[in-house]
């Protein structure tokens, strides 16, 4: 009798806090989340950890409940190290681990960036892509060479999510952000042009942002600004993801993390795959966003290629680097 894995997930690395459940052969049971919204400013990282603590555990259990599982079905616990806002990942890994002790099952501890390229591979049944991965606090372009996931490009400065919601709270919107961008950007007529900052393979946002802002306060309208910010951004995104395909001479596309749910970003890439005769995929919006799912699917990888943690060793890890984790289990 073949016996399946089920593996817990936790995820809470920013502004949301999730928990998911899968199984070995890849079946999300459960998906349960919630993010934190903020009136004003940023991400407040106590705030956001207060969230975690606060919400953690009923999500946890209808997780749990949503499932249709026990608690003591649930074979292994998973949770995101790192990287990510020291307060939220110290709470999410708190609760990680009294999972882990008091059911007495192993700890996995999950880079929650190599996660959001995991879930997108299983989902897309890519082998080996360039995988563009965009959120609120990452952009980066990742591919996998000598056993890790090695990074060929990435921002300078701020991450295009955090970007698009700093010009949004600019501009007089909600957050997130971004999705409003993208609606305004498409009555956008006009295209302003702003710094195309691609430096080498890295690439800079800081500068469009200050231009964009400066739009603003000359009064041009919204949806100019927002289709002249999409289009320079995006074009720079894809500059660097060309580069990489065409290095790596690898076939298959991957646009994963929460802004990759932007249809002009994704209508880009496809362009770029196309043009280089790759496979493209988007990561579907319940897998693209901070979510437990992926962590889970990430513990099993690893647990099954022979890692775990002990509770005692299990420190967080806020500025821990896509390219700073041996990837066990590819060849």
């Amino acid at each position: 009798m073949i016996m399946t894995i089920i593996c817990l997930g936790l995820e809470g690395t920013a502004h949301s806090f999730g928990a998911g459940i899968m199984t070995d052969r890849g079946d999300v049971l459960s998906n349960e989340y919630d993010m934190l919204k903020t009136t004003q400013g940023g991400i407040h990282p106590r705030e956001a950890s207060r969230h975690h603590t606060e919400l953690g555990p009923m999500i946890i259990a209808r997780c749990i409940e949503n499932a249709a599982i026990d608690y003591n079905d649930i074979d292994m616990i998973a949770f995101s190290r790192g990287p990510g806002l020291g307060p939220c990942l110290r709470a999410t890994a708190t609760m990680a681990r009294t999972l882990a002790l008091k059911l007495d099952i192993p700890l996995v501890d999950v880079n929650h960036c190599v996660a959001h390229i995991e879930i997108g591979c299983l989902e897309s049944k890519f082998q080996d892509p360039v995988t563009v991965y965009v959120s609120g606090g990452n952009t980066q372009v990742i591919a996998f060479a000598g056993s890790r996931y090695r990074t060929f490009g990435e921002t300078l400065d701020i991450a295009i999510g955090n970007m698009l919601d700093v010009l949004g709270r600019e501009l007089g919107m909600g957050f997130p952000a971004g999705p409003i961008v993208e609606t305004l950007a498409l009555d956008g007529s006009t295209f302003y042009t702003l710094p195309y900052s691609v430096k080498g393979m890295d690439l800079s946002y800081s500068g469009m942002l200050t231009a964009a802002k400066k739009l603003h306060s000359e009064g041009v309208k919204l949806a100019d600004i927002c289709f002249s910010v999409q289009e320079t951004a995006f074009g720079m995104l894809a500059e660097i993801a060309e580069r990489a395909i065409a290095h790596t001479k690898k076939r298959e596309l991957l646009l994963t993390g929460g802004v990759a749910r932007n249809n002009r970003l994704t209508q880009i890439l496809e362009g770029v795959a196309q043009r280089h005769d790759a496979k493209f995929h988007r990561v579907s919006s319940q897998l693209a966003g901070d979510q437990g799912a992926m962590i889970a699917w990430n513990g099993i990888l690893q647990y099954n290629a022979g890692h775990t943690i002990k509770v005692s060793e299990s420190n967080v890890l806020p500025k821990w680097r896509t390219d700073e984790q041996d990837i066990l289990w590819r060849d």
